[in-house]
């Protein structure tokens, strides 16, 4: 199997989101608080629940906006996916679990403390993660986490805040032989960076698709490559032999 794309949850879960949003009763400084990361509850919401992610997982950091956390909640509901975030420390937890309540997120995901770089390796199978890149080793976070065997979406949020913005690139920090279907880096918030794993069997719908490939000649796909510094769009042809 791999992840296929649905655009009917991924659209109900953004709808979800941005109705928890306007619903939460807050102070206007808390709310602006709480949602300083604009748009990143809701693109996160419809990108995790249109891949129908099964086990999402996150890391917060302390003090850090919860947009994030509501999205992916939501999109947790809505396709029936276990939802865990790493929290470093006991004040951290107390925190974050009650800046959900606040915001009436129900049910709240499940909460491990330790260092993200060894819980993550605790936890095999997730198909949907995201990384703060104020953490120091977040680049080994995304290296060491065990991703699902029919691929995975890898988000960094915070992205322009990376010590050395120039210096990330995708296949220089995951794991030596990881398929990057794709990536791309989008001005929302403080700057996502999102990267599409391929299914490591290449199963699912793909076996039809080269069926009918065939029967034309030689099968192939085009991949849309966009440069994080000049915005260029490149494509690419693969070829399968």
């Amino acid at each position: 199997m791999k992840l296929v794309w649905s655009p009917e949850t991924a659209l109900k879960s953004y709808i979800d989101t941005v109705k928890l949003k306007s619903v939460s009763i807050c102070q206007p400084q808390q709310q602006c608080e709480k949602f300083k990361e604009s748009g990143v509850a809701e693109l996160l919401s419809s990108m995790a629940a249109g891949w129908n992610a099964k086990f999402i997982v996150e890391c917060y950091s302390h003090g850090g906006p919860i947009a994030a956390s509501i999205g992916l909640a939501v999109a947790a509901r809505n396709t029936g996916a276990r939802h865990v975030c790493i929290v470093p420390d006991e004040g951290t937890r107390l925190h974050y679990t009650k800046a959900l309540a606040e915001m009436g997120v129900s049910p709240p995901p499940e909460i491990v403390r330790g260092e993200a770089e060894t819980v993550i390796k605790s936890l095999d199978g997730l198909d949907f993660l995201v990384v703060d890149c104020r953490l120091r080793d977040f680049a080994r976070v995304l290296k060491v986490a065990k991703v699902s065997t029919r691929g995975a979406v890898l988000a960094c949020k915070n992205a322009w805040q990376r010590s050395n913005f120039s210096w990330f690139k995708w296949n220089m920090v995951l794991e030596r032989g990881t398929r990057v279907v794709r990536s791309v880096f989008l001005p929302v918030g403080m700057g996502l960076d999102i990267a599409y794993i391929g299914s490591r069997n290449g199963g699912g719908g793909g076996g039809a698709s080269s069926s009918a490939g065939s029967s034309k000649g030689t099968p192939s796909r085009w991949i849309k490559h966009i440069d994080q510094q000049s915005g260029e769009e490149h494509l690419f042809r693969e070829t399968s032999f």
